[in-house]
This record gives C-alpha cells, sequence and structure tokens, in this order.
C-alpha cells in the first residue's frame, strides 16, 4: 500500500508535465526567425557567432540595398591609366672624354613612369573620362583595360577649372558606363567608387552621400563637389562614382587627409557638370564657360537680419557687372535670388553647379526675391568677352593671340614647366606691346600661367589695371611686357 501511494503522486506529476509543455509549445508562434551563423578567427579556438537576422533582411526592407549589380556593371567600364614621362638617356662611350673631345654625345628617349589613376569609359569607341591632374607632366599616356589589354591614349582636351580631362583610345566595341543624374542624388543614398588605388585595378569600396555641392575653400576654381565616405586613395583619381543601379554620378577627384591617404571622406565631381565640360572638350577642344556677372555671398539668418532682407535663404547679389548679362536682364544689387531654372540655390556652390552646366548664349530663367516680391527674369548668359556667343576653336580672343600648352620638346628646350607658347597673333594688345609667334607666356602680373585657361582668368583679374608680362623669347631671353586694358 506505501508503494501505491508513492507511485500514483509521481505518475500524475509525469503527466502534468508532459500536458504543461504541450500547451506551451501549442501556444508559441510557428514562425522563427531565421538564423546566420558566421565564425570569427581569433587568439585560441574558432568562436561561433550568432546574429537575429530580422526580417527586413530578407524582404528589402528599409536600409536593405544590393550593390553587387552596380560593381558588375561598373568594374569592365574603369580602367587603369598610367602616365610617362620620356627622358634622354646617355648611350656608349665615355662622357666626359666626349666633352673634353668634341664629340657630339648620343642619347635616346626612355620612358620614366609618372603617376597612375583611373578612367571610365564612355563611348563604345574609346572615349575615356580621367582627371586633368592625373596628366599632369605626361608624355605618354597609357590605357589598360578590365580585360588587360593596353592602348596609348592621346590627350583630347583638358580643363584645370573642373580637373577633367578627356581621352581617346583606337578601339571599338567597348562596355561604356551609363550615365546618371548627379541633381536626384540624395544625402544617405548608398553610392560605390570604383578605380585603381595603389595600382590595384578594378577595386571596388562602398558608401553614402555625406554632401552635396559641397565647397572646399577656394583649393580648385570648381567649388561644387558630391562628398562620400566611400574609400579613396591615389590611384583612384579619375575613377567612377556610381549610385546602386550602376549608373556614373561622378568622377573621384580629391581627398581631405593629413596622411595622404583615405582619412574618412573623399570627394567627386558631379556628372552634370562632367558631361557639359567633356562635350565642350570633344566639340570645341576647350570648355565654353557662361558668366553670369555678378558678385555675391550666401544669404543666412545672420545676413539676413544684418541686411534686413524679407527672403531667409538664397543668393545675394551684392554688385552687378557693368554691361555683363545679369544687368542686361535686369538684375540689381541686393536682389536675392533663390532658383535658376527651376533649381533652388541657396550657396554660392550650388548656383555655381547650375551655371556651369551652360554655353554662352543659353537663356536661363531667374527666380528672385526684390523687396518682398518674387520676379522671373530671362538671363542671356555671356563668355568670359561679355557676349553672347560661343567661341570656336579658332578664337582668337581680345587681344588677338592663340595659345597652345608647351610641347615636350619646347619643355625640354627651355627647362620649363609651365607657361603657353603664341602659335598665331593677330592684331591686338599682345602684338603691339611687342610679343610675337613663339614666345612663351610665363606670367601675368603675378599670376603665374599653366594654359589658355590662366592666361585668360588671370587677363580677367587685371580689369582695368595695367598688364606686366613674363615671357620667354624664341632665343630663351627672358623679356618683358607692359600694357593697358583700356582702349
Amino acid at each position: 500500500m506505501k508503494a501505491i501511494k508513492f507511485v500514483i503522486p509521481f505518475i500524475l506529476g509525469i503527466a502534468g508535465g508532459v500536458l504543461a509543455f504541450l500547451i506551451v509549445d501549442n501556444m508559441q508562434p510557428k514562425n522563427i526567425q531565421p538564423v546566420l551563423q558566421h565564425e570569427i578567427v581569433g587568439p585560441g579556438a574558432v568562436r561561433p557567432v550568432v546574429h537575429n537576422v530580422q526580417e527586413s533582411d530578407f524582404t528589402g526592407g528599409a536600409g536593405s540595398v544590393d550593390l553587387r549589380l552596380a560593381a558588375k556593371k561598373t568594374v569592365p567600364a574603369v580602367v587603369n591609366v598610367k602616365t610617362l614621362e620620356m627622358q634622354k638617356q646617355y648611350v656608349g662611350g665615355n662622357s666626359l672624354l666626349d666633352f673634353w673631345f668634341g664629340v657630339q654625345p648620343q642619347t635616346r628617349e626612355v620612358p620614366r613612369g609618372l603617376g597612375i589613376g583611373s578612367g571610365v569609359i564612355i563611348s563604345e569607341d574609346g572615349y575615356i573620362i580621367t582627371n586633368a591632374h592625373v596628366l599632369e607632366g605626361s608624355d605618354q599616356v597609357i590605357v589598360t583595360l578590365n580585360d588587360k589589354r593596353e592602348f596609348q591614349a592621346k590627350i583630347i582636351g583638358r580643363d584645370r577649372n573642373t580637373d577633367i580631362a578627356l581621352l581617346k583610345i583606337d578601339v571599338e566595341g567597348l562596355q561604356p558606363i551609363e550615365y546618371g543624374s548627379s541633381d536626384d542624388v540624395v544625402l544617405g543614398e548608398w553610392v560605390l567608387a570604383v578605380g585603381s588605388p595603389y595600382n590595384l585595378n578594378s577595386t571596388v569600396t562602398a558608401g553614402i552621400i555625406s554632401a552635396k555641392a559641397r565647397a572646399l575653400g577656394g583649393q580648385m576654381n570648381l567649388e561644387s563637389f558630391l562628398q562620400t565616405d566611400a574609400a579613396v586613395n591615389p590611384g583612384n583619381s579619375g575613377g567612377a562614382l556610381v549610385n546602386a543601379r550602376g549608373e556614373l554620378i561622378g568622377i573621384n577627384t580629391m581627398i581631405y587627409s593629413p596622411t595622404g591617404s583615405y582619412s574618412g571622406y573623399s570627394f567627386a565631381v558631379p556628372v552634370s557638370i562632367v558631361r557639359k565640360v567633356v562635350s565642350d572638350l570633344k566639340e570645341y577642344g576647350k570648355v565654353q564657360r557662361a558668366v553670369f556677372g555678378i558678385s555675391m555671398h550666401e544669404v543666412t539668418p545672420a545676413v539676413a537680419k544684418e541686411l534686413k532682407l524679407k527672403q531667409q535663404s538664397g543668393i545675394y547679389v551684392a554688385e552687378v557687372m557693368e554691361g555683363g548679362a545679369a544687368r542686361k536682364a535686369g538684375i540689381k544689387s541686393g536682389d536675392v535670388i533663390v532658383k535658376m531654372n527651376g533649381f533652388e540655390v541657396t550657396t554660392p556652390a550650388e548656383f555655381q553647379e547650375q551655371l556651369v552646366k551652360y554655353n554662352p548664349g543659353t537663356v536661363v530663367q531667374v527666380e528672385l526675391n526684390r523687396d518682398g516680391q518674387t520676379k522671373m527674369l530671362d538671363v542671356t548668359l555671356q563668355n568670359s568677352y561679355g557676349d553672347p556667343v560661343i567661341a570656336g576653336k579658332e578664337d582668337f580672343g581680345v587681344l588677338g593671340a592663340k595659345v597652345a600648352p608647351l610641347s615636350k620638346d619646347d619643355r625640354y628646350r627651355y627647362r620649363l614647366n609651365k607657361g603657353v607658347k603664341i602659335q598665331e597673333l593677330k592684331n591686338g594688345k599682345f602684338k603691339s606691346a611687342g610679343l610675337s609667334e613663339g614666345y612663351i607666356i610665363l606670367k601675368i602680373n603675378n599670376t603665374v600661367v599653366y594654359d589658355g585657361e590662366d592666361l585668360e582668368r588671370a587677363l580677367r583679374a587685371a580689369g582695368n589695371e595695367g598688364v606686366f608680362v613674363t615671357a620667354v623669347s624664341p632665343r630663351g631671353r627672358v623679356e618683358y611686357f607692359a600694357f593697358s586694358l583700356q582702349n
């Protein structure tokens, strides 16, 4: 009997436990979340690490992105760009004895590696975008495709103001990149940077757009960059910045770094600017820059309060240039520009990004605020000489000179790494001052001249003041000339 007293409660206890387990199990949800398991290798044994993955990770919910397709589309369209400098090397004999006995030394040109960069294929027939600074001082440019084929490239043109250059290689059937829109890019959008950092071809890094229309304090004439935290290093210059669809939205150009390597942020020229520059270089050999004709600064709440403006943001027109496009359209000092062709402009960088898209002669619609009233004005943009026309390849400008960068032979002969050579000269200020064809212009006043754009910019900066020219004659002598720009 005693045994029965102990057995029966024991059996009932087990039955109750089983029943409770079944009830609790039926109450649990059946859709158990999936689990991913990775292994971390560290000191000692391999340790499994488990991550609970949310359903959104599989459904493509907010925050998820797949960049594999973008990388697959972009990598074949990005190339390695290598620049070479040709140096003269003494060949054979004894250089000292040859010198004393008057023997003409024999030399040959040998290539020396100058630098590396990246480029982006934009057409099936071999047009490639890169950075102008990648080509600085080069005598030869070698392009290596993703499939390892190498070609010597021809420089079609370069623009130091935007740091964009256009190359051409003799090949057909390439896979060009697809253009996107930098105007539609939003902060936080995922992007890929593709290039050849440290000569490591086809390297892909990811990040987000950190800022738009970023001004960098006058380090370049262009002051409207896309900022990203995708890793960019030496060798990435000229490479592609693409969105999650693999569309080109910028050309990687520079980094902010105390070490010269990636330190968190990099900057790209927006594709809206790149397309305009490349189109001009291809058609005209130089960039057609539109001039608006105002001096300006950003309207902030503090500025609005100081100047007693009703408009709290936009571009404050501090001065309107006499005879300029803005004055002819009716814009006045004190106006606040808020839109250009429908795009909001709240900083000088945003204003410049919109202006650089257009050629001289283009009519743009400007929305502005004047004394609290909104006005819409049509502005016909001008070129740097105050004319609403595009300057052709044979344009001689107001001073009558057609100039070109120094050739390799000129740089070697005159031991120069700067200056422009006068190729043709018509009646004008330069000819009247005594310059002639073959002279190399080194400086205008205190501004060093590297190309035609520098020459134009230095002359515009001189205004109505005197112009002092430092030049090298065809015989190699440094000579000086002076004239006034006033008629």
